[in-house]
């Protein structure tokens, strides 16, 4: 019905949106209560009149609409009233400006999210947009701090809204007991040519910063710069309000949907800080050979920067900038360097061919990643290059955006802002990417690494501005991606700008921080919850990578337990005989195989809004979860962080104290969906570090102290009943950092006609009762699972026997703690299930 009275007010019927009845009389504020119900007509409304609409008067009948709600047949959850943003009847803004307009967003039953637009009298290339005061409600926002990362920043008011925010979260309390808190998610997007991100002024004014990157790509005005969006569950908001844009924009596609390539689930060794670029044929032989030697073999290996043709470029001594000139070295073939070619066999075999199969056939290596930057280089590909001159690359000079200059200045930036950056033509770098990419498989090559991805942000000049060139620019890489390797092989990196992530719909793992650097103290712990808080965006787009890091290391055991939890892919980066084989032995099984959490780890909901890298007061947690259970790690990581001041990572504290705080099974967000229906809320935590093995009754809590650089896994496994006098949970591989993530399966069966029987008629106590040993079984739990070495489940009751693969087992039992433990034998299959066997 609702179609039809439309249609006959001038909606053309084919589905043509350029016919609208354009009659001066029209009425505005009737069809845009149309609108609130049906956003998609709203788009359609505004820009496609034959004659132009007035904004501003497309604003005040929105806002007339909006405030004769009663009139509406739906009530949205976020609107602007008497001048504030109001969302689920909170003010969250105040001081609205006229020119700020509110689309509803397309929902089931009430309106969920809104699109947040602004005009200008004048058309510019870059425009801020006061959108209004934010003050008395935390908020937590992601930032790029320097050209390529993001990390995060805690507030509760506008003007602590750094420059380049990408994200945001507001909090805003319940009114009283029993209510909810709502979260509203901030996304700043991409429209047309524009790109918005989000900053906050000295008014406590939260603004919109719209630009182009083109001086000759100019607008007055944007319907769609912001998302937003609310609801009670923060994780659910920022899924839904990401998959709204997805609709919305349909440019991108949510990580659910995308094909995570397969080396994931494997250990991998990286060459990059064991060699940096010194990196040869001989050195990637010596690093597989140590990590094989030591019990823990690599199945995958990223060949980094240092393999490929580039020239070597004098210093100016002319030239202010010296430090970064390497930076401006340019791609000079697609092939490899002679560093590479020195393979002592026959000249008709390339030298990356024969590392590759050295790699693959003698050291077993699955996957081979090699690395090359987006441009090609750092200074991108050289121009008229032997055998090049077929990309029309010419040289272009970055000019960073306002906002990236306010932050943290970058010594690649000024390098090559000085040098030039080789560019190949838009047009052609299909070809490039696909030439490179054909001669990387033909030498067995699984894929790449994607690297410096946020420099063509920077040359949109005359190229239709920032967005259409990095558009561009990744539909061609995935284009290659998808024709030259099949698993899906990209590892993005150096790529935390909103105008890759809006256009990635192939790509499916993500650098999610800055990277590790080992000899800087300052970044360890920054690293950790860096990681956690852009995951938190990230992790809707792609499987957020969490970097290399050295397992012989000071701060190896803080890196090595985070990693375990982040549901990324784990590797090192180890020289050559410099390795901690017990720490590794915590993250590899004897397969090379690793027990990869399901989800991107996140920060629970009680750490949203506090600050663990300088508060001084909390601890950071991460949850994640395993096929049958949980796990929260609660990482200190006070002490530093990224200083506005000086522009840099820096120690703010030199001696952060010990900080207590306490973990619980609800703050593993999904808990309840792993246990099922039937699940009382009650868990059997195991501690790692500390080996505690406890019940623990729903709702209550463990507390946890932790020194600066320490850390505790906690794995929180549902307890069932299996009988009126069996309760069990398994745990797992106990000497594992993510212990519960070799558990695959469980299943109960149960005895017919049998009840439990108990030894001597005792009333079981508490924690544990032994049973008769001459009794019959009354049910056996039956549980597949990975990996070998010491395995842990919690029974209230000593079981009669346990199997592994039906033969028979030794097994311990602790009547104090309820931990029972089998010893399961190393397999000789890759990924083999064991079918380990509780008899009670």
């Amino acid at each position: 019905m609702m179609e039809s009275n439309v249609a006959k007010s001038g909606r053309v019927e084919d589905g043509s949106c350029s016919k609208f009845n354009t009659h001066p009389a029209l009425d505005f504020k009737r069809i845009l209560r149309v609108c609130t119900c049906f956003s998609e007509w709203v788009f359609v409304f505004v820009f496609h009149l034959n004659k132009p609409l007035s904004f501003w008067r497309f604003n005040k009948a929105l806002r007339s609409v909006s405030e004769s709600s009663s009139t509406m047949t739906v009530t949205p959850n976020i609107s602007i009233n008497d001048g504030n943003l109001v969302v689920h009847g909170k003010t969250i803004l105040t001081g609205v400006p006229e020119n700020i307009v509110l689309t509803p967003g397309s929902g089931v039953g009430l309106v969920a999210g809104a699109f947040m637009g602004a005009t200008a009298s004048h058309s510019k290339s870059l425009h801020v947009f006061p959108v209004g005061a934010l003050e008395g409600h935390r908020f937590m926002c992601l930032f790029r701090f320097k050209l390529w990362w993001m990390t995060q920043r805690m507030g509760s008011c506008g003007k602590e809204v750094p420059l380049e925010t990408q994200f945001m979260l507001v909090e805003t309390k319940a009114d009283g007991e029993g209510g909810d808190d709502i979260y509203t998610v901030f996304l700043p997007l991409l429209e047309g040519q524009f790109r918005s991100a989000l900053q906050g002024n000295e008014r406590n004014e939260l603004e919109i910063c719209l630009e182009s990157g083109d001086s000759d790509v100019q607008t007055n005005q944007g319907l769609c710069l912001v998302y937003v969006h609310a609801g009670t569950n923060p994780f659910e908001v920022i899924t839904q309000a990401v998959k709204a844009v997805e609709k919305h924009m349909q440019t991108f596609v949510h990580r659910e949907k995308k094909k995570l390539p397969s080396f994931l689930d494997w250990f991998g060794w990286c060459t990059w800080d064991a060699f940096y670029t010194d990196v040869t044929a001989e050195g990637v032989e010596e690093g597989l050979k140590s990590l094989n030697e030591g019990g823990t073999p690599p199945r995958f290996l990223i060949v980094d920067d240092g393999w490929q043709q580039i020239e070597s470029k004098p210093k100016d001594s002319n030239v202010v900038v010296q430090e970064g000139a390497q930076f401006a070295s340019r791609l000079t073939g697609i092939k490899e360097n002679e560093k590479f070619q020195k393979n002592g066999h026959s000249e008709q075999v390339s030298g990356l061919k024969h590392v590759v199969d050295q790699a693959k056939q003698h050291h077993n290596v699955k996957f081979v990643y090699v690395w090359h930057a987006l441009a090609g280089y750092w200074g991108g590909v050289k121009p008229a290059a032997s055998g090049m001159e077929h990309y029309d690359t010419f040289l272009a000079y970055p000019v960073s955006s306002p906002g990236v200059m306010g932050n943290q200045p970058d010594i690649v930036m000024d390098s090559l802002s000085v040098h030039g950056l080789g560019l190949v033509h838009p047009k052609k770098v299909f070809n490039f990417y696909n030439e490179l990419h054909a001669y990387l498989a033909s030498c067995g090559v699984d894929g790449v690494k994607v690297d410096v991805q946020n420099i063509i942000e920077t040359l949109g000049s005359g190229h239709g501005g920032r967005v259409s060139l990095t558009r561009s620019y990744h539909q061609a890489l995935e284009a290659s991606v998808a024709r030259n390797f099949p698993d899906n092989g990209c590892i993005s990196c150096m790529c935390h700008n909103t105008d890759g992530l809006y256009s990635s719909k192939q790509t499916a793992v993500v650098r999610a921080s800055d990277d590790f650097y080992p000899r800087d103290p300052a970044s360890h712990t920054i690293h950790i919850s860096s990681v956690a808080y852009n995951t938190l965006f990230l992790g809707e787009f792609m499987q957020p990578d969490w970097d290399m890091f050295h397992s012989l290391h000071p701060a190896a055991d803080y890196h090595g337990a985070a990693r375990s939890i982040g549901g990324c892919a784990i590797y090192v980066s180890d020289k050559p005989g410099n390795h901690n084989f017990d720490l590794l032995r915590k993250l590899v099984l004897p397969d090379g195989s690793v027990l990869r959490a399901k989800l991107p780890g996140r920060p629970t909901r009680d750490s949203l809004f506090a600050d663990p890298a300088r508060d001084g007061t909390s601890l950071l947690k991460i949850w994640n979860v395993n096929k049958c259970s949980g796990v929260v790690g609660v990482f200190n990581c006070q002490g530093a962080g990224w200083c506005k001041v000086e522009k840099k990572t820096r120690i703010h504290d030199t001696s952060p104290g010990t900080l207590t705080g306490s973990v619980r099974a609800i703050d593993v967000d999904v808990l309840a969906q792993i246990a099922g229906d039937d699940w009382s809320g009650e868990t059997v935590v195991y501690a790692h570090k500390s080996g505690e093995v406890f019940r623990l009754p729903k709702d209550v809590s463990v507390p946890v102290t932790l020194k600066v650089l320490e850390y505790e896994l906690f794995h929180f496994c549902p307890l069932k009943e299996v009988t009126p006098n069996i309760s069990f949970a398994p745990i797992g591989l106990l000497d594992m950092f993510n212990s519960s993530g070799a558990v695959e399966e469980v299943v109960i069966h149960l005895a017919s006609d049998k009840k439990s029987e108990l030894f001597d008629g005792e009333v079981p106590s508490e924690f544990t009762t032994t049973l008769a040993e001459n009794r019959s079984s009354t049910a056996t739990i039956a549980i597949k699972t990975r990996g070998c070495g010491r395995f842990g489940a919690y029974s209230s009751q000593r079981p009669l026997k346990c199997t592994v693969d039906k033969a028979e087992t030794e097994f311990e039992y602790d009547s104090a703690t309820g931990l029972l433990t089998v010893t399961i034998p190393i397999p000789t299959e890759e990924m083999y299930k064991w079918l380990v066997e509780i008899h009670f």
